[in-house]
């Protein structure tokens, strides 16, 4: 049988010439040109929009609004902000303003923020001052609300600051950080949370038997003259009971036995009160009596 063999009917592609190679070379770039050149036309128009807007007199700050300061002064404010000479509203660094503001050891948090096209409001939140720590080796520090020191106590500068002045503390370290704690620094924080720590002028802590305090004014100037504290132990809890009874105690002093003053009083145990006592005669005789 003879075979018989058919021509390959199939042809071959028919290479694409020069000119065809060409155009579609050219179409491959400027399809990718366009886009870049796009892109570079818009970063020219927003460097020449944002120069506009920085350099433009419409957005100089014209308005500053300060809210929250009591303690700080305005112009230190000002100052830490940068703001003390024209500035550019979208200029400013809202962030890194915050920072510089709350770097102030009086100023506890600082937000800054822009309105319209020319006014900038800042709002601060100053320290809330509760004592002061006197610590060997240590200059004193103010403690803020929550316990936390925030300053060293400078006497020139912190003259209008009229706070109790607390002895016996340890000062923790940790992490390069100062904080106190433990039981005895808790006891001292309720004490001066309590309704009677306008009339606390020092407290002395001591891990045995508590809290101490030097008071005045809860008492009748005729048992406890105003110019003097006193003494009086408090233990570790319970301070308002404690010292509503210790103002009872002196009431009945002043009703039952004339011519007494308070010198102590130690109530650690409510049970067992220690009160300790002075003949009148001996205090000073310009002390008003019977008040």
């Amino acid at each position: 049988m003879n075979e018989k063999y058919l021509p390959n009917r199939r042809k071959e592609p028919a290479n694409p010439t020069a000119p065809e190679k060409t155009a579609k070379k050219s179409s491959f770039f400027s399809s990718l040109l366009k886009p870049v050149l796009l892109l570079c036309v818009f970063s020219v128009f927003a460097v020449f929009a944002h120069d506009m807007v920085v350099q433009s007199p419409f957005f100089t700050i014209r308005q500053i609004n300060i809210q929250g300061e009591h303690r700080v002064k305005k112009e230190e404010i000002l100052a830490l902000a940068d703001l003390l000479g024209p500035a550019n509203i979208f200029q400013v660094n809202l962030p890194v303003m915050e920072k510089r503001i709350a770097s102030h050891p009086w100023i506890a948090a600082a937000t800054v923020h822009r309105s319209l096209f020319s006014t900038l409001t800042i709002s601060i939140e100053e320290q809330h001052p509760l004592a002061i720590v006197r610590i060997e080796n240590f200059p004193d520090m103010i403690i803020n609300r929550q316990g936390v020191p925030f300053k060293a106590y400078e006497p020139d500068m912190d003259q209008n600051v009229a706070l109790p002045v607390i002895t016996g503390l340890d000062l923790t370290s940790s992490d390069n950080f100062y904080h106190f704690e433990g039981p005895l620094f808790n006891a001292v924080l309720d004490l001066l949370q309590g309704k009677y720590q306008n009339n606390i002028r020092s407290i002395h802590g001591d891990e045995l038997v508590g809290v101490t305090i030097q008071a005045t004014g809860l008492f009748k100037p005729s048992l406890v003259p105003k110019t003097r504290a006193l003494p009086i132990c408090l233990g570790f809890d319970d301070y308002d009971r404690k010292l509503d009874k210790a103002r009872q105690i002196s009431q009945y002093i002043h009703a039952n036995i004339p011519g007494k003053t308070l010198c102590a009083m130690d109530l650690f145990d409510t049970e067992t009160v220690f009160v300790q006592t002075a003949p009148r005669e001996t205090l000073p005789a310009n002390i008003e009596k019977g008040v």
